[in-house]
């Protein structure tokens, strides 16, 4: 799935993966990673409404998103105004406690994520195809600082039985590839097949959603 296919939703606003609120499952287990301090990094984050959560508990933010109109909307919304410059291979916006950082998450560097003591991830892993979340997990593995805490919140599901995006990852596919730099434990899991309609019309048998808590090595 390459970028144009993520761009072209966000022109057209074919964002359902969008919630209009923040998501309650990061309210209910956040808690779990015992972060009080520090800021916390949200890979591929669109304009979220999970950012201003982690302000509200008084962590500032580090998104990384590499569409402009997302992270233009994100500040409208949210009635700011960044400044904009230059980071690297980057361009950084950036408005009180937010700090977005358009561009290839590839490009990313450790250096940038340095004060990071938290990362979340509830929509970047299931938005990537096979090939490219391997590749992705292993350049997280690269930049996250030692002892961060993240919490990922995953869809599983058959997937022979339908086409991603959302694509499922399984608590198995994050110890292949994520378990040699991460310690992973499973905090949760719950049954959401009958209120996606999207997967019950496909005849998908099951679908989870399972939430993690990982921790750099």
């Amino acid at each position: 799935m390459e970028p144009h296919f993520w761009h072209d939703r966000w022109q057209r606003q074919q964002i359902g993966f969008h919630q209009a609120q923040i998501n309650p499952l990061l309210v209910k287990h956040w808690s779990a990673l015992k972060v009080d301090a520090g800021a916390v990094f949200v890979p591929l984050c669109g304009k979220t409404l999970d950012l201003h959560y982690f302000v509200q508990q008084g962590h500032p933010v580090l998104g990384n998103e590499f569409n402009t109109l997302a992270v233009e909307q994100f500040f409208a919304e949210s009635g700011l105004t960044p400044d904009i410059t230059p980071a690297a291979e980057l361009t950084q916006y950036q408005a009180q406690q937010y700090r977005l950082l358009l561009g290839d998450f590839f490009a990313l560097t450790p250096a940038q994520l340095a004060d990071c003591r938290a990362f979340y991830d509830r929509g970047a892993l299931v938005a990537l195809p096979e090939q490219m979340r391997q590749r992705y997990a292993q350049h997280l593995s690269k930049i996250i600082p030692t002892g961060c805490k993240g919490l990922a919140v995953l869809l599983d599901y058959p997937q022979e039985q339908l086409d991603g995006p959302a694509f499922a990852v399984s608590p198995a596919w994050l110890n292949t590839y994520l378990g040699d730099a991460f310690t992973i434990e499973q905090i949760a899991s719950y049954d959401v097949l009958a209120e996606n309609g999207k997967f019950v019309q496909n005849g998908v048998s099951w679908l989870n959603e399972n939430v993690f808590v990982l921790t750099r090595k």
